[in-house]
């Protein structure tokens, strides 16, 4: 009996195709990543109606703008597909997070790979199974409730962490600390848009959760 071999790693870039700044396109698809390329964020918005990425490249030093735009128009549709944003020092998104990766030119493909590299599939052997949820670790994936939704590796490490601790709550200071690896934590809204994220893709009704659970005035609880 022979595995089933491992898909290519699928890829939407948006990009313009510029002298001055390089692509990397063509590099990746001679090293078999199957690459999409739009030129707008319009494009990019109606490809993933039809097919979503393993990871999408928002390359806006090519385009001559921050990239906060079209990432957060994405983000807003497709919170679950993972962003890597490409840009100039003189061009970055002004304090603010669009993106799960940023890389800053000049950078090297072998770096662009190796940040793409984790959100490649894999065979999903490591697989956590609590409930009705299937967590796959190596391919991000979580599959619940007959759905199967690529997540962010944020995603992943906070729904892991909520498992593991099955029952107990966990103050959204630690959470936001172990997830976000910070110890500012004045501010955690974003946890708040992970745990909804979460929610519409392991809760029967999202509006009504029973197994990601808020508790008032101290943080959020995995619950069977």
């Amino acid at each position: 009996m022979t595995d089933n071999p491992i898909r290519k790693t699928r890829i939407l870039w948006a990009g313009k195709r510029r002298a001055d700044i390089p692509s990397f396109v063509q590099g990746l698809e001679a090293k078999s990543y199957e690459v999409t390329f739009v030129s707008t964020g319009k494009d990019a918005l109606l490809k993933l109606t039809k097919r979503k990425p393993d990871v999408m490249v928002v390359d806006a030093a090519s385009m001559r703008t921050t990239g906060s735009r079209i990432c957060k128009s994405v983000q807003a549709k497709y919170p679950s597909v993972p962003i890597i944003l490409i840009n100039t020092l003189d061009n970055l998104p002004t304090n603010e997070i669009v993106a799960e990766v940023q890389l800053i030119h000049p950078f090297t493909i072998r770096k662009l790979e190796n940040r793409i590299v984790p959100f490649s599939p894999s065979d999903g052997n490591n697989i956590i199974q609590e409930g009705p949820i299937k967590l796959d670790l190596e391919q991000q994936v979580i599959r619940c409730n007959k759905k199967e939704e690529h997540v962010t590796p944020r995603m992943v490490e906070l729904l892991k962490m909520l498992i593991k601790h099955k029952g107990k709550v966990l103050d959204r200071e630690v959470l936001f600390s172990k997830i976000w690896k910070t110890d500012y934590t004045e501010d955690t809204r974003s946890l708040d848009v992970h745990i909804n994220w979460l929610r519409k893709i392991i809760e029967k009704d999202p509006k009504k959760p029973t197994l990601l659970v808020t508790v008032r005035g101290k943080g959020y609880k995995f619950d069977l």
